[in-house]
């Protein structure tokens, strides 16, 4: 049983740092945080010197390696890492914290819960589901791209094993996957300092090759991207495509903000990485105005002597693995709060961690996504070519999270129009045309993240309409609480214990109540009516969580309310509600569950095909025993019957 939304009520809002549920950054230093943000947040990003440059020259648009174009493209990245991720992401939308949490889920949470009475509501929930939906398709590629891109340079340090580059490729990938059943807590410490080295290494590289051509520097004039454009316009706009390879990974940062906080991000990006990774664009510009096209196999790789080749292959593999990790946990995360948030079913969710509440394991997501990233290698075969499937599920997510920027500082911090328009502008322009420059990659790969983004959104949206659909149907059939207690008290037996029925709407009679009724004609002496609410809201106060109402003849209605971050674990909740008669114990305790079955209905509701797939969908869900951490010698199921 999927925990609904429910509106959190502004007089229960508290902060986390107020109810010691408090993220780690209203603790640590301001400069570890910062050094942990460097291991975790930037790992995409940071690996994308790898190809990015390389591939505004060598894919499939190729451009002249003349000093007009290198200039363009170089004046184009980092023009696109100013507005994008300096001033879109870090100064501007890491400020529409939900409690403290970033992501497309909690800023849909977020605004979609002030804007709930306005027409146009559903569309931003789609939009904000699409966009959850094309993550999945990044986190496919992404480590497919950063690992076979980092394994290829095992072709320029030692071309005897260059049949090699695949077969190694795919054996890091399949041990990367194995071991996130045992967790990441431990690899995670070393993380920061792997990533330190790497960025250093990369602008060390980068200096010292801008030394010998000092004229890359005039880059950071926009009038070269401008220039690019008057003189060669196809050319530029196809070329953005591959430039915003550069920015990839920059939702990475509003995603992690809850783990380390924005001024920690905000400090690593722009004291650190920023100038780390222009240092190293501007030496690969540098190499291929002096080399041109033989340098163009790897610029990231030639910028190192050959001595330092195999090290620089090591680290940089390092590095793409540590960016693979953080795109995996974030998968497991958005597919925590996605459960958390009713657009999908419950999976069994595994805590690796006893002191990390973020450090989870979800099985199924992890398979799946293993499988389709080594099949993404072995079809694609090359970084190069992979590329071309790559971007077009970022600028999708990053073209959404403008619009609803534009609904945050609209409705939210009420900007006046004149104030946000120029700057909704800017950011709809840039995106737009990063988005539309991607579009020409469809029949190049682009198709897989769409397709896959296509898919997980009618996942999501048939499960979210489905469970509306059996709810309200359930709340037909269900008789009045009042009328029902009347009649049972007077006629049925009553037993020693509690029993607590599993109810998701908090009104009406729970349909595993009716059947343990008809079929044992029995009553406990105490009656629980448990409704486990999930709010807009990423986290809790612990000593608000339960609301305790008494409805006389030993019944009560309870309800427990969970932030979409946190883990519902109701013995735990229950041990610590000391208003509903005596304390729980819970061998003294039986939970009742009700397991639907659904029936094929001529009502109206949804689509046949998509009834049918929320059917599969529910008989596949995990069993809400385990997702509400029920004691397994004391749960009841029964069955009932729901047309939708």
């Amino acid at each position: 049983m999927s925990a609904p939304i429910a509106a959190a009520t502004p007089d229960a809002r508290g902060t986390q740092a107020e109810h010691g549920l408090g993220h780690p950054h209203h603790s640590d230093g301001l400069l570890k945080l910062a050094v942990g943000a460097v291991g975790i947040v930037f790992g995409d990003i940071g690996t994308s010197p790898l190809y990015a440059f390389r591939e505004t020259f060598a894919g499939h648009h190729k451009l002249a390696l003349d000093p007009m174009h290198i200039m363009g493209v170089l004046s184009l990245m980092f023009w696109s890492m100013m507005i994008v991720v300096s001033i879109k992401y870090v100064a501007i939308i890491m400020r529409a914290d939900n409690k403290g949490e970033g992501g497309s889920l909690a800023l849909l949470a977020l605004v979609s819960g002030r804007t709930r009475s306005r027409r146009w509501t559903a569309g931003i929930i789609l939009l904000g589901v699409f966009a959850t939906s094309l993550f999945y398709g990044d986190s496919m590629i992404t480590p497919a791209v950063t690992v076979l891109g980092a394994v290829e340079g095992l072709a320029i340090a030692a071309p005897a094993f260059s049949p090699l580059v695949l077969p190694i490729a795919v054996v890091i990938l399949v041990a990367l996957f194995w071991v996130q059943k045992n967790g990441t807590a431990r690899i995670g410490l070393v993380f920061g300092p792997i990533m330190l080295v790497y960025f250093a290494t990369i602008a060390v590289l980068g200096i010292l090759s801008v030394v010998q051509t000092p004229e890359v520097l005039g880059a950071f004039s926009p009038h070269h991207a401008i220039r690019f454009f008057a003189h060669d316009p196809v050319r530029a706009f196809l070329a953005l495509g591959s430039v915003v390879l550069a920015v990839t990974g920059a939702e990475a940062l509003y995603a992690d903000m809850g783990h380390f906080g924005r001024r920690p991000i905000g400090l690593s990006w722009l004291c650190f990485v920023l100038p780390a990774l222009m240092c190293n664009y501007l030496g690969q510009g540098a190499l291929l105005f002096r080399e041109g096209r033989a340098a163009l196999e790897s610029p990231f790789y030639m910028l190192a002597p050959d001595s330092l080749q195999l090290p620089l292959v090591i680290l940089a593999t390092m590095a793409a693995i540590i960016a693979s990790q953080a795109v995996i946990s974030g998968a497991f995360s958005v597919t925590q709060q996605a459960i958390q948030l009713g657009y999908m079913p419950r999976l069994r969710i595994e805590h690796t961690s006893a002191s990390t509440a973020g450090q989870i394991y979800i099985p199924l997501i992890n398979w799946m996504l293993m499988a389709m990233v080594i099949l993404l290698v072995l079809f694609f075969r090359t970084s190069s070519n992979l590329t071309s499937a790559y971007g077009i599920a970022v600028t999708g997510a990053m073209f959404i999270d403008s619009c609803l920027l534009g609904v945050a500082l609209l409705r939210l911090w009420n900007w006046p129009v004149y104030a946000a328009a120029p700057l909704l502008g800017l950011f709809f322009l840039v995106d737009g045309a990063y988005f539309t420059a991607n579009l020409t990659k469809v029949p190049d790969g682009g198709w897989f993240p769409l397709m896959i983004g296509l898919i997980v959104f009618t996942l999501l949206t048939t499960w979210s309409k489905g469970r509306a659909l059996m709810m309200a149907r359930l709340r037909e059939a269900a008789m009045p609480l009042k009328v029902f207690i009347t009649s049972a008290s007077s006629s049925a037996s009553r037993v020693p214990g509690t029993a607590v029925f599993m109810t998701s709407t908090a009104d009406g009679v729970p349909h595993a109540l009716l059947h343990n009724l008809k079929h044992n004609k029995v009553l406990h002496e105490r009656v629980i009516l448990l409704t486990v609410k999930v709010v807009e809201q990423p986290y809790w106060p612990a000593d608000q969580r339960a609301d305790e109402q008494a409805i006389g003849e030993g019944f009560y209605r309870v309800v427990l309310r969970y932030g979409f971050m946190e883990e519902v674990d109701v013995p735990a909740a229950l041990k610590r509600v000391h208003t509903c008669g005596a304390d729980f114990k819970m061998m003294d305790t039986s939970f009742f569950l009700s397991r639907q079955t659904l029936l094929p209905s001529e009502r109206p509701g949804m689509m046949l095909w998509r009834e049918k797939l929320f059917s599969w969908m529910l008989r596949n869900a995990e069993s809400a025993m385990e997702f509400f951490r029920l004691p397994t010698n004391r749960v009841v199921e029964l069955g009932s019957q729901v047309e939708i």
